[in-house]
């Protein structure tokens, strides 16, 4: 028999996600495909989608609701909502205290990895019990072409 196909859980940081929801070409774009077939399953807390909703909202990116809630459609039904609390301790403290939802969240889901192009997430990956990644080294680790 063959492998098991395993699936992973993936925490993307706001960035990580909109970039991939709003370039269909762009260079994240594959992670939406990886997404709705299910080889990963994106881990979302509350305070992250919050996060994701007002980020949409921006005015630069010239979205009405319509299309923010289309955006969403694309991403939100195929995350697994995280709702748990951590235990003192278990999750390094990052120095952009925004960014602090996205290792919690790795954390309280069991995560596969946080991807991530942020520097202030990056500077963890030693600290963190989770691999913290590039966009592009993730990528490369789950073999797609």
């Amino acid at each position: 028999m063959g492998s098991p196909i395993v699936t992973l859980r993936v925490v993307f940081d706001t960035n990580t996600v909109i970039l991939a929801l709003l370039f269909p070409k762009g260079r994240l774009a594959w992670l939406r495909t990886v997404w709705r077939q299910g080889a990963i399953v994106p881990l979302i807390s509350k305070a992250t989608t919050e996060e994701i909703v007002r980020v949409l909202a921006y005015p630069k990116f010239h979205l009405d609701a319509a299309e923010q809630v289309e955006l969403l459609g694309d991403f939100l039904p195929f995350a697994e909502i995280i709702d748990a609390v951590l235990p003192t301790g278990e999750v390094p403290i990052c120095r952009d205290k925004y960014d602090q939802i996205f290792l919690e969240l790795e954390v309280a889901g069991e995560a596969d990895a946080l991807v991530t192009g942020d520097e202030d997430l990056l500077v963890l990956s030693e600290q963190s019990p989770i691999p913290i990644m590039m966009p592009a080294d993730f990528h490369r680790r789950i073999g797609i072409k």
